[in-house]
């Protein structure tokens, strides 16, 4: 069985190698095509383990296409904002090497209070869920008026904000692909390939950074991830961040620890409150049905041993990329990686999803022209879940 358990581990980090570089291909994909297949028989021990495996390794590698590519996940798109410039000052790998930092960081941190999150989850789950949308109202308010010309922070705000509320109107397949991608991935790339962007060569450069304030960040904001659907990484970092304010460098290692944190976080909430916060933990119900300590420690294990082979694995393919980026043409590969985007928005979305990535990209240009913090335009995700608690949509 160990020797299973291996292999089942291998194949887990290979897929979410897969997951992790390909814009576009998500680890809800892949969990989906695996529940669909026939597996009667199989024990699900080794199931869970390709899963966890898979899902712990996306967290660390899907950095990788968002500093060098600018394509985001649904969990990586602020990581556009300080890649792309740590990539033009030849620091792409830094940022990839700062966010495998914080991925690394969130796995100790999870060993740490998971205990302590279970009693929270069991035993606080309704009062923290209540303060969800009245937190966000306040972190919207702080977003906004930290900018100096607070109108135009507004108005990115609310109409990225009525995009995503928009969405609710539509019924097709992973509407966060094609309006996460189109609002921080299309807009900036179009806007790189207009203002004629020179990517210098990489360097590999290490330089130390002060965790203190990003894993408070983190502590701070990650486990509300926990309690409802609702709010992503992506939402949590911004949340950390209003707090416990980070430069640019701590801002990456803050992503990093929370992009991987609510991962580990979903495991932990479904066995605490059988609740499903991410697509693997709904896998790993369907799988497995109602969750037990023995499972539970299984997937801590997994987790570890992931964890410390996806750094090692991420940190190799960083310098990889930041090696070989130069040799190739950047304005061509902009191009290309805008047709990869279309093509996958359409085969995922449909033509319905064609529209929002149009739509969004659009806006997107106009919010960065506008002049504000791109982190305005996370409207598009922080109105529809206050919204969504308050029972409007």
């Amino acid at each position: 069985m160990l020797l299973e358990l291996v292999l089942l581990l291998i194949l887990g980090i290979l897929a979410g190698t897969i997951t992790g570089l390909t814009p576009g291909i998500h680890i809800n994909l892949v969990s989906g095509l695996l529940l669909a297949a026939p597996t009667t028989g199989l024990n699900p021990v080794y199931l869970v383990t390709f899963i966890v495996a898979m899902s712990i390794t996306h967290t660390f590698l899907d950095f990788i296409p968002s500093v060098f590519l600018g394509c985001p996940d649904t969990d990586t798109e602020l990581s556009i904002l300080p890649g792309h410039s740590f990539l033009k000052d030849k620091r792409g790998y830094e940022a990839v090497h700062l966010s495998n930092i914080g991925s690394i960081l969130a796995i100790v941190i999870l060993l740490v209070i998971f205990i302590p999150a279970i009693f929270l989850m069991k035993n606080f789950n309704s009062v923290i869920t209540g303060l969800i949308p009245y937190l966000l109202i306040v972190v919207s308010f702080i977003i906004i008026f930290t900018e100096k010309n607070k109108l135009k922070a507004l108005f990115a705000f609310l109409l990225t904000g009525f995009l995503g509320y928009a969405l609710s109107a539509f019924q097709f397949n992973q509407p966060l692909l094609p309006l996460l991608t189109g609002l921080f991935g299309a807009s900036n790339i179009i806007i790189s390939i207009k203002s004629k962007t020179e990517i210098p060569p990489q360097e590999i450069t290490k330089t130390k950074v002060e965790l203190k304030r990003p894993i408070v960040g983190a502590a701070i904001s990650a486990p509300f991830c926990s309690f409802l659907p609702g709010v992503g990484s992506g939402q949590a970092a911004v949340i950390g961040n209003t707090f416990i304010k980070n430069d640019q460098r701590q801002f990456l290692v803050l992503l990093g620890i929370v992009n991987t944190l609510v991962m580990g976080f979903s495991f932990i909430s479904l066995y605490a409150l059988g609740k499903t916060r991410t697509g693997t933990a709904d896998a790993l119900k369907q799988l497995v049905g109602s969750m037990n300590l023995n499972y539970l420690v299984l997937i801590l294990i997994i987790t570890i041993l992931t964890g410390f082979v996806a750094f090692q694995w991420s940190e190799t393919l960083a310098k990889f990329f930041a090696v070989r980026f130069k040799r190739l043409n950047y304005r061509l590969l902009s191009y290309s990686t805008l047709v990869i985007l279309v093509i996958i928005v359409l085969l995922v979305s449909g033509i319905v999803g064609i529209l929002i990535l149009i739509i969004s990209t659009l806006t997107g240009i106009y919010c960065i022209k506008l002049g504000v913090k791109r982190t305005n335009m996370m409207g598009s995700l922080i109105i529809p879940t206050i919204l969504f608690y308050f029972g409007i949509v």
